[in-house]
């Protein structure tokens, strides 16, 4: 197995640039099942998730190439409606194929999506979505099987503004007959990209960014290039970093406005944060002191994905902050580690309090998530001593090469293959 290897106490100081998003990309390939041509997809970050949504639609008979930031896309010939259970299992959004797929082929037939264990993802909001403009969907234990049957475009109203049910909305009603107006729709960025990709295929859909989304079915095909937005929760992962190890970094290609959450609590924290079209600079030299609860929501509220770099910034701040987890209910798995660190912190149900210590010792911690083995990362660059993080792959669904960014901005930080004697991988 990989490990990453840490010698804390650097301050980062320098210049890094943001990956594409990986919560815009995957979507994205999902959805150029529906171009019936060749997308060319620029800053495209190479994700083990990324290269999972390649072997699905590989599976499916797209043909794919990667050129640098670029993955070009051919999806003029599908010759399968069926994701098997391996594939499906390597990331935890595949479900998003189920949209395309049933929009392209009439019918698809997934099993239940794999990835982080965050708590239950239920899909039932996907499913009802769908089955109101028209799919006949059943499941049988970990299958879910689908067949397009009317396919006319309605009023759909989600219980909750989930991303992916917007988005698997979004993407069967691009097909479907008339329009199809999606309330309660999810806000987030990503949605807004998927929707700009749409648009360059022809299809009418407006409303992005608001809790109304419309999709006008349309016959459309032919190729296309879209660019992938800036990765926010990459970029506030950066700014966490340097206000951890008190360093001074400014990170380029991002876009502020979607960092405005996590900018915000670290200008509480003290540090000084500061934007310009598309660059966010944070200088962390103050010492930083705890800030005010965290609580997570949907777009525009504090994101999910951000709240345990932003916990790991608050390890060593002076005082008290609060946390509350409102949409995964395991998010917090990664603060068992954090205590192998010397982190005081106190869990009651969705409530996390994080007292701040004087120091944080190093330690082999375990990544048992996607940003929760980030957050590890972040607490190591400042605890004394070495650090050794194992479930790299867990970190490898959505940072593209962090050890490497984090070194180019001054860190000590190594990637290791050592004998799998553990059992952790």
């Amino acid at each position: 197995m990989e490990i990453l290897r840490i010698n804390g106490g650097n301050k980062l100081e320098g210049t890094a640039r943001v990956q594409g998003a990986k919560n815009s990309v995957l979507p994205i390939m999902a959805a150029s099942l529906l171009a019936r041509g060749t997308t060319v997809i620029h800053n495209c970050p190479r994700l083990s998730d990324v290269d999972a949504a390649v072997k699905i639609l590989t599976h499916l008979g797209c043909g794919i190439t990667r050129e640098g930031g670029r993955v070009i896309i051919n999806s003029s010939s599908v010759t399968r409606c069926d994701i098997p259970h391996e594939l499906m299992r390597e990331m935890r959004s595949s479900v998003i194929f189920l949209g395309a797929v049933l929009a392209r082929c009439g019918e698809a037939v997934l099993s239940m999506p794999g990835g982080c264990e965050l708590g239950p993802r239920p899909v039932d909001l996907h499913i009802e979505a769908l089955r109101s403009l028209g799919a006949e969907i059943t499941r049988d234990g970990g299958n879910i099987s689908c067949r397009a049957a009317k396919m006319k475009g309605c009023r759909v109203n989600l219980d909750f503004p989930s991303v992916g049910a917007t988005e698997n909305t979004m993407l069967f009603a691009a097909c479907c007959d008339g329009a199809t107006v999606i309330t309660n729709a999810a806000r987030e960025p990503e949605i807004w990209d998927l929707q700009s990709y749409l648009t360059r295929l022809g299809y009418r859909v407006h409303g992005a960014g608001t809790p109304e989304v419309t999709v006008e079915g349309a016959a459309v095909s032919g190729d296309t290039e879209h660019s992938v937005i800036p990765d926010r929760v990459v970029a506030a992962t950066y700014l966490a970093a340097a206000a951890c190890t008190g360093g001074d970094i400014e990170i380029t290609g991002v876009v502020p406005g979607h960092l405005a959450a996590a900018a915000d609590a670290l200008a509480g924290m003290g540090c000084r944060v500061t934007g310009s079209c598309d660059s966010v600079r944070i200088d962390a030299s103050t010492p930083r002191r705890a800030i005010r609860p965290v609580v997570t929501r949907p777009y525009p509220g504090f994101p999910t994905d951000a709240q345990p770099p932003i916990m790991a910034a608050c390890l060593r701040a002076e005082g008290t902050t609060v946390f509350v987890e409102n949409i995964f209910e395991n998010r917090y798995r990664h603060t068992d580690e954090m205590k192998r660190l010397g982190a005081d912190i106190r869990i009651e149900g969705r409530v996390a309090m994080v007292t701040g210590v004087k120091r944080l010792r190093g330690a082999p911690v375990v990544s048992t998530d996607l940003r929760g083995g980030a957050s590890l990362v972040l607490a190591a660059l400042m605890a004394e001593g070495v650090t050794e993080v194992s479930g790299v792959r867990h970190i490898d669904r959505g940072y593209d090469d962090l050890a490497g960014v984090l070194r180019s901005l001054g860190a000590e930080v190594s990637r290791t293959r050592i004998a799998d004697m553990t059992g952790f991988e």
